[in-house]
């Protein structure tokens, strides 16, 4: 349902859930303590603050910051800025807390530009998934550091390369997907 487009994905996802319920693939309780409830927490905390960015204003200052810093060299330059702003931030919180802070910024600069939108929020999708370089980035991150028995710097050594692969996904083959 999710791959075609019948339903929307919220309501695939809900209905994929409760199949498994059903289904008895999980039990209730299974599913209860399978939930992340600082990500969700965390996720419904930066909702709040995502809007207040659009409505205060500070999106597009910041939006404005940028464009005047790195518009005249284009909207690629536009992609660059936009993903390291996401990328840094995305290493020292949630990457989807990073990509709900940063996509009010995205969107204004691409009005402000005069350009798609489409290719500068998947540069910040990108850049929010590019999140290798410390453990905080991402529950998954953290899951595995004790485990693994990794410290903190471990991650840089495999998470360094796999960013300049994001980077060159979101600068150059986003673009070309997404066209400005």
């Amino acid at each position: 349902m999710l791959a075609t487009g019948i339903v929307p994905p919220v309501l695939a996802a809900l209905l994929a859930a409760g199949a498994m319920l059903l289904f008895k693939v999980l039990t209730v309780q299974q599913a209860y303590q399978g939930i992340s409830w600082s990500t969700v927490l965390l996720v419904a905390g930066m909702i709040p603050m995502s809007t207040a960015i659009t409505k205060s204003g500070a999106g597009e200052i910041v939006a404005t910051l940028l464009v005047d810093a790195v518009g005249g060299a284009g909207p690629t330059a536009i992609l660059v800025a936009l993903f390291v702003l996401t990328a840094v931030f995305g290493q020292l919180i949630s990457n989807t807390a990073t990509a709900l802070v940063v996509i009010p910024i995205a969107l204004s600069a691409a009005e402000q530009l005069g350009v798609s939108a489409q290719p500068l929020l998947m540069t910040v999708c990108v850049a929010a998934a590019a999140a290798f370089l410390t453990p905080v980035a991402t529950p998954a991150n953290m899951m595995v550091m004790g485990p693994g028995d990794y410290r903190f710097g471990d991650y840089w050594k495999l998470g360094a390369p796999l960013m300049a692969l994001f980077f060159l996904v979101a600068v150059l083959v986003v673009p070309l997907v997404w066209r400005f």
